[in-house]
């Protein structure tokens, strides 16, 4: 569907013409995104320049991605994708809310209603329905003492939105211990510390979660081991072959053997270097079936690869910098930078190291690891577009449970925090308001049905009889959402449908003042050139 844009040539628009515009716009990026919300939501496809395709369900890829003419559409977009950055969730919905809240007031101001006189009834129902939020929402436990199925709950709540069923649940247990294994009371929880690691192999049913690390290259020598159980892990900044000096020098000789006398000095030095760490592994390892690993951030030569192979040590050279700092929190230990360091209370365990050869590219595998505070979620997938897929909602998924811990609360979903929303707006806001800032705050209240109705539409319901429905079960005196599957009200508590709160505060906050200040948009005028050098 296209967006209206502006005309060019225009310079200025009257007042009726510039509003009705925004709202237009508002209704026709709510048209195209509102498909999407839910699990039985359509995917849409995104055609770039040079013909590659994506496709996604994903509401923070698709503002992010689609091209945008319209520059209200643009603003409304850009806020969505802001409350991406914040929750990791709700684009969708945050659109939806916004399209919404401007058809509502477009009805009264066909009557004649004032905008401001609408903008005044929305600031009441926005605060107001801050308060209820407060009171709506379900304690959760938080890092302290985390409940790993509230969690379950929630991740699965998220996922299910963004992929097939059967996918979705697997991804739950995967997020969920991910990032338990991360989190530390009193500490704030680190994202950075989940490592997200790709391979194009197999389906996408073959994810998992490594209680460890995965690191993207495998040794060097053709005859040391692929294997190594029960090991020590040395994580080490030392250079096990000849560096160059860090600054310009030169060394200078007046013959050959001057020159065979410096280069078999620094052989020498490099020699001895290993042979200290040969001689660590010979004194923690004698006498029992233990194995070594050394894993460097810095170089390896092939006669120290060599010397290392024939010890029985598995040596791996180059490591980037940020799997060195999840080695030590995944493996234990400490990461040394000299060879008068070495000792064994530095040296970290793993339960297996091993090699795996996946074409030309090597990885390798450092599992089963004593308290991990760092893992890596491994996305297998056969190609490209599944692994973008998986990747998103897997960061989704993540930030879901990190709020919970957080915020220490969850809200029901499926439909019906909004549910609720609207009768306590219609039953006790409108009756604090006086005059006709009241026909602001139903329209606010309308608004809210949105996420219901969207949800029993794209399960091929009626969105008006299952309105009716869930408001004659509500006057019951129940919590109720929609089921999407037999399309009937329900207590999503009973089913373990939970939304984030920090998603629905954050709603709460953004939609309605661009809301606001699209309503009181009186006029839409082309910036010069100066304007733009800012």
């Amino acid at each position: 569907m296209s967006l209206k844009s502006i005309n060019p040539n225009a310079e200025l628009m009257n007042a009726d013409a510039a509003l009705f515009m925004n709202i237009n716009a508002a209704k026709g990026l709510q048209d195209v995104m509102k498909t999407n919300l839910g699990p039985k939501g359509t995917i849409k496809m995104l055609v770039d320049g040079a013909g590659g395709l994506k496709l996604t369900k994903d509401g923070n890829v698709l503002l992010r991605e689609m091209q945008i003419q319209n520059p209200t559409a643009i603003m409304i977009a850009r806020t969505a994708v802001a409350q991406d950055d914040i929750t990791g969730d709700g684009t969708t919905t945050t659109v939806l809310v916004i399209g919404e809240l401007l058809k509502q007031a477009e009805r009264y101001l066909n009557e004649g209603l004032h905008p401001r006189v609408i903008v005044e009834g929305f600031d009441v129902a926005k605060r107001e329905s801050l308060k209820f939020l407060e009171t709506f929402k379900r304690a959760a436990p938080g890092v302290e003492a985390p409940d790993r199925e509230m969690l379950l709950c929630v991740a699965r709540t998220a996922l299910r939105t963004k992929l097939r069923e059967e996918l979705a649940d697997k991804l739950t247990t995967i997020v969920v211990d991910a990032v338990l294994c991360i989190a530390k009371p009193e500490e704030s929880i680190d994202l950075h510390m989940v490592e997200i690691m790709t391979m194009k192999h197999q389906t996408d049913d073959e994810t998992k979660l490594i209680q460890g690390l995965v690191l993207d290259h495998g040794a060097r020598h053709p005859d040391m081991k692929r294997y190594v159980e029960d090991a020590f892990v040395l994580t080490c900044n030392i250079s096990l072959e000849y560096e160059r000096s860090e600054v310009n020098s030169t060394f200078m000789y007046t013959d050959a053997e001057q020159r065979e006398k410096m280069v078999a000095a620094e052989r020498a030095y490099t020699d001895e270097t290993v042979r200290k760490v040969i001689a660590l592994k010979k004194q923690v390892c004698d006498g029992n079936d233990k194995g070594f690993v050394v894993i460097t951030q810095k170089g390896i030569d092939p006669i120290s690869l060599d010397m290392l192979c024939k010890e029985g040590i598995m040596g791996l050279r180059r490591a980037k910098r940020r799997n060195m700092e999840r080695l030590v929190l995944a493996c234990g230990g400490q990461c040394i930078n000299s060879v008068e360091e070495l000792s064994p209370e530095i040296l970290g365990h793993a339960g297996e190291v091993y090699e795996y050869v996946l074409g030309e590219e090597k990885y390798t595998f450092v599992e089963k690891v004593v308290n991990p505070t760092s893992c890596t979620v491994l996305l297998k997938g056969s190609n490209d577009h599944t692994i973008a897929q998986l990747k998103d909602a897997v960061r989704d998924g993540l930030r879901a449970v990190k709020n919970v811990l957080t915020d220490k609360a969850v809200v029901p979903g499926a439909g019906a925090f909004e549910m609720a929303l609207n009768k306590h707006l219609k039953e006790n806001v409108t009756k604090m308001v006086e005059g006709r800032a009241k026909r602001g705050v139903e329209a606010f209240a309308e608004a809210m049905l949105v996420v219901p109705k969207t949800l029993a539409e794209n399960s091929g319901y009626d969105p008006q009889d299952a309105i009716i429905d869930m408001q004659e079960e509500h006057d019951r005196g129940n919590v109720v959402g929609f089921d999407i599957s037999i399309g009937e009200p329900f207590d999503p508590t009973m089913s373990g449908i939970y939304d984030n709160f920090l998603v629905k505060q954050q709603i709460l906050h953004s939609a309605p003042i661009i809301a606001t200040q699209l309503l009181c948009t009186d006029e839409v005028l082309r910036a010069g050139v100066n304007m733009r050098k800012r």
